[in-house]
């Protein structure tokens, strides 16, 4: 049976949480681009090795929080998620709106509000 955009999100989400960068390197186009809206931006990820460096300073830090939900539409996953909450934060929710090609991930947009990825991904 092949997997979904869903079960690779998913996969690869459950690899990040466990440092298994190697398998998330797997799932990312060499040309992926991850920004917040704007692939131009100073701190916008324009490679896999500028996405693999972000994520791997993310597990360094203690940053990559739980996953919520995962929503597939078509060509786009939004992957709902609750990051760490910082001192004195309630928690919230965030979300990444990603873009599948070939079985692999080809743009990853960050929206602070997950309503935001949900109407961007059309659902």
């Amino acid at each position: 049976m092949t997997e979904t955009n869903a079960d690779l999100a998913r996969r690869g989400y459950e690899a990040a949480l466990n440092g298994e960068l190697e398998l998330i390197a797997d799932l990312l186009a060499p040309d992926i681009k991850w920004h917040g809206g704007d692939p131009s931006w100073e701190g916008a990820c324009h490679n896999r090795e500028d996405a693999l460096a972000v994520m791997r300073r993310a597990a360094g830090d203690g940053a990559i929080g739980e996953l919520v939900d995962v929503v597939e539409a078509g060509d786009k996953v939004v992957v709902i998620m609750r990051p760490p909450p910082e001192e004195g934060e309630e928690p919230r929710l965030v979300a990444n709106l990603s873009t599948f090609r070939d079985g692999k991930v080809v743009e990853m947009v960050h929206y602070p509000d997950p309503d935001e990825a949900l109407a961007a991904a059309g659902v």
